[in-house]
């Protein structure tokens, strides 16, 4: 809209002196012709703070086409400036760029009575009466149809807007499907294994047990080291189970999925940079899970709330002590901000597993920080 507007003012300012200069006479005794074509640009320079209301745009369309009459209306033995047809061709123009096509029917109608009032006054030769009459019903017939395919495009965008997010809502429910099906099967999986296999290495080191108390001496530490292998392999039949119920998404891979997604459903452009070492980091299930859902908060909230439709995330552990990420996305300067449930519930689940969260604006990027203490560090440190 801006740069449509400054064109407009562009066209307005070649047409309006050109207007003027042909219609004054004596600018000392003319003086109120300027007036009125003050009164035309003060109209104009309105029309964009009320643009959303339609009823007051349509007043001061008519009001336009008359106070244009009124700076280039043809004193006695004056022609008719035929300049007011490019005045009002560019009217017509922004009225038809800004209101619907019915609101477009009383400011045609004021420039016809206008230019027909004005007309008859200067008593217009019949090739030129037809001239201006052609050239105002050729004006309308454009404008309308430029009305009516505006509004077919609107209508058909619109109808690609609801197919688009009919698709997107079709495509995650399947998504969702898929992934509860997955759970469904990894629940039922991890159940066979715990009734079949758990259970028979139970009775196997029961049987183990029994089999050593009853056993001579020089076979018991046979016997033990069969019982703690069954044992191990129970344990690890346990944590295998464990492992495999766990239907939560996380962890790096995840990650870049969801930025994968992102940039083709939301038609975000988001800059990926991993520094040395983030991808072989150490990470444990709560951490990996911890940083999928601080990317997934932080990209929800640039898509809520910016205007910008890109990112930036950063990945880095340096030392390999420390994994750090950061999600940074342009705005126009700094601006206050309220830490909401998302950004709050991020920071707890950081420092739960001995991190922190940093949320700050600079001169043209909200970012937000947040750091953790990889797994394997922390346990040697204790």
């Amino acid at each position: 809209m801006g740069k449509s507007y400054f064109i407009w003012i562009a066209l307005h300012l070649l047409v309006w002196p050109a207007a003027l200069h042909a219609a004054v006479q004596d600018l000392q005794s003319e003086y109120w012709r300027l007036i009125f074509a003050a009164g035309y640009f003060v109209v104009f320079f309105l029309t964009p703070v009320l643009a959303r209301r339609p009823a007051v745009l349509t007043v001061l369309s008519c009001l336009s086409a008359c106070l244009a009459a009124a700076a280039l209306y043809p004193l006695d033995g004056e022609a008719f400036n035929p300049y007011l047809l490019l005045v009002y061709a560019l009217l017509t123009g922004e009225t038809a760029q800004r209101l619907p096509l019915a609101r477009c029917v009383p400011p045609a109608a004021v420039q016809a009575a206008c230019v027909g009032w004005l007309a008859a006054r200067t008593e217009l030769s019949p090739a030129h009466a037809v001239f201006a009459a052609l050239f105002m019903l050729l004006l309308f017939a454009a404008a309308a149809r430029h009305q009516v395919t505006r509004e077919r495009e609107a209508a058909a965008q619109a109808r690609y807007d609801a197919l688009l997010g009919e698709y997107r809502g079709l495509k995650r429910r399947l998504t969702s499907e898929e992934e509860l099906a997955r759970q469904e099967e990894r629940a039922l999986i991890s159940r066979e294994i715990h009734d079949s296999v758990g259970h028979k290495l139970t009775a196997l080191v029961m049987q183990l047990e029994a089999h050593r108390l009853k056993a001579r001496e020089e076979d018991r530490d046979t016997v033990a080291m069969l019982k703690q292998l069954a044992q191990d392999s129970l344990e690890e039949t346990r944590r295998a189970v464990r492992n495999y119920k766990s239907g939560e998404t996380g962890g790096l891979p995840a990650v870049i999925r969801l930025i994968r997604n992102l940039e083709s459903e939301r038609f975000l452009r988001i800059h990926f940079t991993v520094h040395h070492g983030a991808f072989s980091a150490p990470l444990n299930g709560e951490q990996s899970f911890t940083i999928y859902r601080a990317v997934q908060e932080a990209m929800t909230n640039i898509m809520k709330h910016s205007k910008a439709r890109e990112a930036r995330v950063l990945f880095e552990a340096p030392g390999g002590s420390i994994f750090r990420f950061e999600i940074s996305n342009p705005i126009g300067g700094p601006v206050p901000f309220r830490e909401g449930f998302g950004l709050a519930s991020m920071r707890e689940r950081l420092e739960r597993i001995g991190g922190g969260l940093e949320v700050f604006t600079t001169a043209d990027q909200f970012c937000v920080r947040g750091w953790f203490r990889l797994h394997e560090e922390a346990e040697r440190g204790t």
